[in-house]
């Protein structure tokens, strides 16, 4: 099939009007505070409780891949307009595409489930009562907010959550932290080769490197070009982008950088506190939170207990959301967020069917663990594929034009690819020796 040629990018872009940082700041940092969700809370902390301060490289590494892997999804949106699977569907056979959707459907509902089964256990701990209600009331909550509010006052809300994830600052600064220990954990790289070390490390770079935060990026760039009056897709307004791939870099790395900065937070905290008396088989979310309480005290407790459900109401629209924009690319149906709901019926459609799926797994009685383990498992067999087709997009002239990734970057990416895929083979070397 053949494309029209995209226009070049001129030497010299217009000059914006100075903005405050903070204000330039959207779809990067509100990606990296949702990859810290209940899910992602449950890992950082059996790591720490497992392993202890020894695992704190891992955030330092996961930092430039995650970039380069994030910023290419975010540049394949602004440029070209379109989100991931629209953008696959240029270069990839149907079914491939089909595949690709539908596992990072299911991934995302079980991810969901185990999120609001996280969010109602840790409700009920602080206020008591039937942590299944509590869940469905999250569900039913964040389903409302995606549909009837403007997404404008919708993506400001979703920016002030994202300062929930202070709590795990306030933990460990309310507990004793060997800092020397710590430090030393995230500057001097360690590894062991056995099942639990493996499982774990890998278990905590396909916490931070997931597919859908690349869906998300991706189609919030596009739903923030359909916002603003004034942007165009870089592709027919070349003149725009050297402002906005300045805000994209500045945006993707204060979001993503936020994100590792807090996993280590979370890591030290259960360090200090669980693994250092000797609790070292903490697999929820709620084990981790009572564990604190009789260690670090009701102060520590609560602060857990409450991020859990700040950033579960901001995980919950990113996962749900990246479905549903997923699917209805690909059957080609109106989409987005900025979309009242009567003309995007197809797209609210699967986003609550999503929605429902997943708070019928949360109140089923599953066991959270099992749930996590299979999101791990498909999140595992999906990344690397996706990883090399948000590559190869960001690099393709044919997609991109002349404003293909640059060069650091591109290497950045592709060795997040390559790092995912040595830990999946890893994981399955150890998993049958």
């Amino acid at each position: 099939m053949n494309h029209p040629p995209l226009p070049a990018t001129p030497d010299i872009a217009v000059p914006a009007a100075r903005q405050r940082w903070w204000t330039q700041l959207g779809p990067g940092l509100i990606t990296g505070a949702a990859d810290d969700d209940p899910s992602g809370i449950a890992t950082y902390s059996q790591a720490g409780a497992q392993l202890g301060y020894g695992v704190g490289w891992t955030l330092l590494l996961a930092y430039p891949l995650m970039m380069g892997i994030q910023l290419a999804s975010a540049r394949i949106g602004r440029v070209t307009g379109k989100g991931l699977t629209e953008t696959f569907a240029r270069f990839c056979p149907r079914w491939l595409v089909a595949s690709l959707v539908m596992l990072l459907l299911v991934a995302n509902v079980i991810n969901l489930g185990a999120d609001l089964s996280a969010m109602g256990d840790s409700a009920a701990m602080v206020a008591s009562g039937p942590a299944g209600a509590y869940a469905l009331g999250f569900g039913a909550l964040s389903l409302v907010l995606q549909v009837f509010l403007p997404y404008e006052r919708y993506v400001r809300i979703l920016k002030w959550l994202t300062l929930s994830l202070f709590a795990y600052v306030g933990v460990v600064f309310s507990v004793h932290v060997d800092w020397a220990a710590a430090m030393k954990g995230t500057f001097t790289p360690s590894f062991q080769w056995n099942r639990d070390y493996v499982t774990t490390i890998v278990a905590i770079l396909g916490t931070t490197i997931s597919p859908y935060l690349f869906f998300w990026q991706a189609s919030q760039e596009v739903e923030e070009i359909n916002r603003v009056p004034e942007d165009h897709p870089l592709r027919i307004a070349p003149e725009q982008a050297r402002r906005q791939f300045r805000r994209l870099r500045l945006d993707t790395a204060i979001g993503m950088g936020f994100s590792n900065l807090i996993a280590f937070f979370m890591i030290t905290a259960t360090a200090a506190t669980l693994h250092a008396h000797g609790l070292t088989h903490i697999e929820t979310t709620k084990q981790a939170a009572e564990a604190l309480r009789p260690i670090a005290g009701d102060a520590a407790f609560v602060l857990f207990a409450l991020g859990i459900l700040g950033t579960g109401m901001l995980a919950l629209p990113v996962l749900a959301g990246s479905a549903a924009n997923a699917v209805a690319s690909y059957f080609h149906w109106r989409k987005g967020l900025d979309l009242p709901l009567a003309k995007a019926r197809s797209f609210y459609g699967i986003l609550a069917l999503a929605m429902v799926v997943g708070l019928a797994i949360s109140v089923s009685g599953l066991n959270p663990i099992s749930a996590l383990y299979w999101a791990a498992v498909i999140n595992a067999v999906i990344s690397v594929p996706v990883m090399v087709a948000v590559m190869i997009a960001a690099t393709s002239t044919q997609v991109m034009g002349k404003m293909v990734l640059p060069a650091k970057w591109r290497v950045a990416g592709w060795l997040a690819t390559a790092a995912m895929a040595a830990a999946s083979v890893s994981l399955l070397i150890v998993s049958i020796a």
